[in-house]
């Protein structure tokens, strides 16, 4: 109930965000329209969209751009859902095929290019320096993300502090640019637009760490992916870290060898360690710990039904099971 309360708050706007999508994948291509409308239409919560809207109107926007800058936030989000799955080789999200599965990779690629260049078109509408400056940049990390993140499958000495650079790049920067472009819509004095700034960065660092958690004790059904996938495809994520720390020498270098080869051999043996070591209490504790950070930032913002809804999303963010 409390994820629905969020999403009533701005129930309208968010329902004129999804006829505007629709209305801007328009393409005189009908491959280019069947993959963009396979991907957006594939059940995702729209959480940077959302973003967008909740963290305009918190800082006092009432006017109606903040629609076609969420439009905006969700085409660069697909680009790089479609993107990533050809780099992973991927061939399941939210519980069915991927674009590159059903269609194959070169499609896909080039459909997340017409994204990017339909979400930059809109972009130039709004008229803004600022919001292209900071979604320009945003777009360069998050593929910096994705690069570091390349470079480091298989790799199993990826320290803490290097994971959270990546998924502050790979995950966060676009939760922290949809909050931020939220505040420079609105005209958001200074403190008001650094504070929304840091709060999508820390809410999208509380998700992406309990992203890393379920992939070890999420209900597979209701994340569409299996448990122990990031193992499978050699990624070192902060349980595997902190279970690596605190194991004993035998269990350190079962730990090293699963993620040199991926697969899921060991996914059993894994499990029973990244247990016993406390590695997914540790975990969601970092996850609470960025949530709470998320939580705190509200305080620059005056009373509202909007600054409510953000809070409650801290809370969501810790709380979910997909």
């Amino acid at each position: 109930m409390t994820a629905q309360r969020i999403y009533d708050t701005v129930a309208d706007d968010f329902s004129r965000v999804n006829d505007l999508i629709i209305k801007r994948l328009s393409s005189d291509v009908p491959l280019v329209e069947k993959i963009a409308h396979y991907i957006i239409e594939s059940g995702g919560k729209r959480l940077r969209p959302l973003l967008v809207l909740l963290s305009s109107q918190a800082a006092g926007y009432h006017r109606d751009d903040h629609l076609k800058l969420a439009a905006v936030i969700e085409f660069l989000h697909t680009a790089t859902l479609l993107h990533d799955d050809v780099v992973d080789t991927s061939d399941m999200r939210r519980g069915r095929s991927t674009a590159n599965a059903r269609w194959g990779n070169a499609p896909s690629v080039l459909v997340g290019d017409f994204l990017y260049a339909r979400a930059f078109e809109m972009m130039v509408e709004l008229q803004s320096l600022r919001i292209m400056d900071v979604l320009s940049h945003a777009t360069a990390v998050i593929a910096e993300g994705e690069v570091m993140q390349l470079m480091n499958v298989k790799n199993p000495d990826l320290t803490e502090a290097q994971y959270m650079e990546v998924i502050h790049n790979k995950t966060a920067m676009l939760f922290e640019a949809a909050s931020h472009t939220g505040a420079l819509l609105a005209g958001a004095d200074e403190r008001q637009e650094n504070a929304l700034k840091d709060y999508g960065k820390h809410l999208g660092l509380a998700f992406q760490l309990v992203d890393d958690v379920l992939d070890y004790r999420g209900d597979a059904e209701a994340m569409g992916k299996n448990v122990g996938d990031d193992l499978a495809e050699g990624k070192t994520t902060l349980p595997l870290i902190h279970a690596m720390d605190k194991g004993v020498e035998d269990e350190r270098q079962l730990i090293r060898q699963a993620i040199r080869k991926g697969g899921l051999d060991d996914l059993p043996a894994i499990l029973q360690i990244v247990d016993s070591s406390d590695a997914l209490e540790y975990t969601m504790a970092k996850a609470r710990e960025q949530a709470s950070l998320a939580a705190e930032c509200l305080d620059a913002l005056p009373e509202s039904d909007y600054k409510e809804a953000l809070a409650l999303l801290t809370e969501v963010a810790v709380a979910r099971v997909s």
